[in-house]
């Protein structure tokens, strides 16, 4: 009996010594479990949220249904400056935002289409055109041909967008990380630059600018330097320039232009 206590003792002196070896290199890579209590985040409420019928973008006439097509001077000033329409949220709560202006051809709004309409879930999700579909017409003429001869013929229709401008809305029973990565990858497509924003996100760079323009600390704005005519800058600055305080340059936005 005295022998059996003794091996057992022994048995037990060995794995302690084993267990002592392992917590020198192996230590480190041995997972330590542990019990206790989790908090997790409340899930969003939307219980408020009403899905329409046809959830899904519909589709963009290619041409305007006119009676008779009519040509047009170029007319950049439609993509110069602030958006003045569709620079607000309705039902949505996440959309593509303009940061640049430009303008949209038929095959950039069908791209936009077919890639949200594919990749989106049309039970929780909804999408939303915030642009009208191309009804500016560009002229083109074709290779080969003499100077002159007056303007060339219709070759396509565009729809012209301003900074600041929502393309697409996207709502529903979402978060932001459930369609962030269809509308980036939608917004890197875009002939102007563009960007994925929430309507907290898009508050909270209205109300950056905002602070920007309270709290700036330098006196010599752009805005009382053009209304005080220094140095006679008044000579070299448009009427544009002087109804936008330098913060646009064409299609153009400076953000950090106060």
């Amino acid at each position: 009996m005295l022998s059996l206590i003794k091996a057992a003792a022994g048995g037990l002196t060995g794995i302690c010594q084993t267990s002592s070896h392992l917590q020198g290199p192996l230590h480190g890579y041995l997972k330590v479990l542990s019990a206790g209590l989790k908090t997790y985040e409340i899930p969003p409420d939307y219980s408020d949220v009403v899905l329409p019928d046809k959830p899904k973008l519909k589709f963009l006439n290619k041409v305007p249904n006119l009676k008779k097509a009519k040509k047009e001077a170029k007319k950049l000033w439609d993509i110069q400056g602030p958006a003045k329409s569709a620079n607000t949220f309705t039902t949505g709560q996440y959309a593509i935002v303009a940061m640049g202006g430009g303008y949209l051809h038929w095959g950039h709004i069908e791209m936009m289409r077919l890639t949200i309409n594919r990749k989106m879930d049309a039970r929780t999700t909804f999408a939303m055109w915030r642009i009208n579909a191309p009804y500016k017409p560009i002229t083109r003429k074709g290779l080969g041909q003499r100077m002159g001869g007056g303007k060339g013929a219709i070759d396509h229709y565009v729809t012209p967008v301003r900074y600041g401008r929502l393309i697409v809305e996207v709502g529903g029973k979402v978060e932001l990380g459930e369609v962030e990565h269809i509308l980036t990858e939608v917004a890197k497509k875009l002939p102007f630059p563009a960007k994925v924003m929430s309507k907290e996100s898009l508050a909270t760079l209205q109300k950056k600018q905002a602070d920007m323009e309270q709290n700036n600390q330098n006196p010599w704005t752009f805005k009382k330097i053009a209304q005080g005519n220094m140095l006679g800058i008044r000579r070299v600055l448009s009427p544009f320039d002087l109804h936008n305080h330098g913060r646009f340059t064409g299609k153009f936005h400076f953000p950090q232009r106060v």
